[in-house]
């Protein structure tokens, strides 16, 4: 009978080894969480791309990359912390806009009177090049109208005192 028991008793370690092994894992399994690599921290660069298209909003006329207040090396790190989150580069420039204003930006929005200074500069350079078109033109008719004038025209009498220079330089020879 002590076999009997022995038996009962292997089967019974056995089948509490088995679900033992069998559970364990399964439950392992279902409480894992998948495990995602930390991103890279961004670098000076990529940070300083994004930076030097904006402008410090407490100095003036100081680009972000560049400032070296206190606020301005803030900024910088919220840029890296924002990159890190795997925002982009447009987020970050219309999170600037929102806050700051588009003062902040390097180069003014393509909207509304701004458009005028896309627009005006390349206007005032080709007015100013036909402008100076027609002046050489009409210079070079000028002295093409003075040269047939000229020539039109009896020969100057020769000037006192030019003569005396010249018998002057001869006497010298």
């Amino acid at each position: 009978m002590q076999l009997a028991t022995f038996n009962l008793q292997l089967e019974r370690s056995m089948k509490r080894n088995f679900l033992f092994i069998l559970i364990i894992p399964l439950l392992t399994l279902g409480l894992a969480q998948t495990v995602r690599a930390q991103q890279p921290t961004p670098s000076d660069d990529e940070v300083n791309a994004i930076a030097r298209q904006l402008y410090c909003p407490v100095c003036e006329n100081t680009p972000l990359d560049v400032c070296p207040t206190q606020a301005c090396a803030q900024w910088r790190d919220l840029i890296r912390k924002m990159l890190a989150e795997g925002k982009s580069a447009e987020e970050i420039r219309q999170y600037f806009v929102e806050n700051y204003g588009a003062r902040v930006l390097s180069e003014p929005p393509r909207t509304g009177l701004n458009w005028l200074v896309y627009i005006l500069p390349p206007i005032a350079f080709l007015a100013g090049a036909y402008i100076l078109y027609r002046a050489f033109r009409s210079w070079r008719a000028l002295d093409k109208q003075l040269a047939v004038q000229e020539g039109s025209a009896a020969p100057p009498a020769e000037d006192e005192y030019v003569a005396r220079l010249e018998d002057e330089l001869r006497k010298r020879n």
